[in-house]
């Protein structure tokens, strides 16, 4: 059953809550945090919970603050992933773990010297995710920031339903 035929056995969603995830870069080797869903997502034998996720606001800083600028001597790029499972490097939209991406791009001699990859997200139905971690990952082209690390923050606005312990698996089965 696809995930928007299965969209319908799904019961009443509770109150909106926020999930927050950060990860700092550590140079340009891909690095990732892991998010728990443990007190979540539970995927029980007689009724489950998943989680929906409605929108990710994504917040691209210097980690010396958000105040301070990232300051680049060379052209650079930072990128971020919102992933349901660990990964070893940046993987491409279609992807089936890829819930969220995003990035940003520093170049020298032009005006404006950034562009912005998509990185807030808003889903119409909502994202449906049934599995106990969310991995947060981060890279970039290049160690010229002169500032330092960047750190990507998100913030997922989510709510949990209840789902039928057949398509609470199938659903993670999905995403892993």
């Amino acid at each position: 059953m696809s995930e928007v035929a299965a969209i319908g056995k799904y019961m009443a969603k509770s109150e909106p809550f926020f999930i927050r995830v950060a990860v700092t870069s550590n140079g340009t080797t891909y690095t990732e945090a892991e998010a728990d869903l443990g007190s979540f997502v539970n995927l029980g034998v007689s009724k489950s919970t998943i989680l929906r996720i409605h929108s990710v606001a994504a917040m691209i800083a210097d980690s010396n603050g958000p105040e301070n600028p990232i300051l680049h001597s060379a052209d650079a790029r930072v990128a971020w992933q919102l992933v349901t499972q660990s990964q070893s490097g940046l993987v491409n939209a279609d992807d089936k773990s890829v819930i969220s991406t995003g990035g940003l791009t520093f170049k020298t001699g032009v005006t404006p010297g950034h562009d912005y990859d998509v990185n807030p997200h808003m889903y119409d139905k909502g994202y449906l995710c049934a599995v106990d971690s969310l991995f947060l990952g981060i890279d970039q082209s290049t160690s010229s920031f002169d500032s330092g690390a960047v750190t990507v923050s998100l913030i997922l606005e989510c709510t949990l339903e209840s789902a039928t312990q057949a398509n609470a698996t199938a659903l993670a089965l999905s995403q892993q």
